[in-house]
């Protein structure tokens, strides 16, 4: 299968069925390399890459967007090449502008959406953003005025589509049907932890997206490199860091099985993890976070990967999940 292009849920727009996260960029990689990992991936067909404002870390928030504005600002036709998507919820905190420090908290308020929108659009030198995701929800925020915000960006042609992140089942249902009662476009996608370790939003996660025809999109989709060989790793005296140790150790059984049954149909294990979560119709595209080429095209591979029922059988038995969809999960 490779890398193939599938719609965003049920709208229009054609993402590669794996996702380019840029977390680690001007992080653990540096910004040469970042602009390797951008063009190669480009090269092998990913056109999805998905930022945030926050991201920069222990070098400065926003400084992630700042590098893919640079990349972008080579020409080439970069800029067009891109699905792009970004996030708005957290603070960002720039050392260059002290008085935004934590002036706006975390928060879905209107002043925090079109300010933080105009932000994200300097840093990565673009005129549009394509997708808009909520970082986390705000509950104490009412909707009337988050979707006046985004249609507000959206008619002024800043964003093209809304999505949403870390969002519970109602969260989903509530946002959707508030936004259809205003005639807008609503949630168009979900991003949320999923794997084969994590497998909660099964529950309510997952059918909302495919009930309300969203795009779904997991990030760790390798439990934060438990399912990457974890063992193995730690063996070879890697990953030997006292909390990946305790993980690594609390589910030393099943790693074992996992990375056992990896070995017996010959694909490590990180690309048997994505290779799962692609065999799932309602999953569009799980976001791999690269630090070097290499990482990238591993994560390329695993999309050729087919499972077999047996294999996927086995999977299940080695990290069940919460036992369906609610409340048939729970409930008569």
């Amino acid at each position: 299968m490779g890398i193939t292009h599938r719609r965003l849920g049920r709208h229009g727009v054609l993402v590669s069925n794996i996702c380019l996260g840029t977390m680690n960029f001007g992080w653990h990689t540096s910004e040469e390399d970042s602009f390797r990992i951008m063009d190669r991936a480009l090269e092998l067909g990913i056109n999805f890459f998905d930022t945030a404002d926050v991201y920069g870390w222990s070098v400065e928030h926003g400084h992630t967007e700042e590098i893919i504005g640079r990349w972008f600002a080579q020409g080439g036709g970069r800029r067009d090449a891109v699905v792009l998507a970004t996030k708005v919820y957290n603070p960002v905190d720039r050392r260059a502008n002290l008085p935004e420090v934590n002036s706006d908290g975390r928060s879905l308020s209107a002043y925090k959406i079109r300010k933080h929108c105009e932000g994200s659009l300097r840093r990565l030198q673009t005129e549009w953003i394509d997708l808009y995701q909520m970082h986390h929800i705000d509950h104490a925020c009412p909707w009337d005025e988050i979707w006046q915000s985004f249609d507000a960006l959206i008619k002024q042609g800043k964003v093209v589509y809304p999505g949403s992140s870390n969002f519970a089942g109602w969260d989903i249902a509530t946002a959707c049907q508030e936004a259809s009662k205003r005639g807008f476009m609503g949630l168009v996608s979900e991003q949320s932890i999923y794997n084969l370790d994590n497998r909660m939003a099964e529950l309510e996660v997952i059918p909302a997206c495919r009930h309300y025809g969203m795009g779904f999109i997991p990030w760790s989709p390798l439990a934060g490199g438990l399912l990457g060989g974890a063992s193995k790793k730690q063996k070879a005296g890697r990953r030997n860091e006292k909390s990946n140790m305790e993980q690594s150790d609390k589910k030393r059984d099943q790693l074992g099985k996992y990375e056992a049954l990896c070995e017996k149909i010959g694909h490590p294990p990180g690309e048997v993890a994505l290779a799962w979560l692609l065999h799932n119709p309602v999953v569009t595209a799980p976001i791999i976070g690269p630090r070097t080429i290499e990482q990238l095209e591993r994560a390329v591979r695993a999309a050729s990967i087919q499972l077999e029922e047996e294999v996927l059988k086995e999977l299940d038995e080695i990290f069940p999940g919460p036992g369906g969809e609610a409340p048939m999960a729970y409930a008569w």
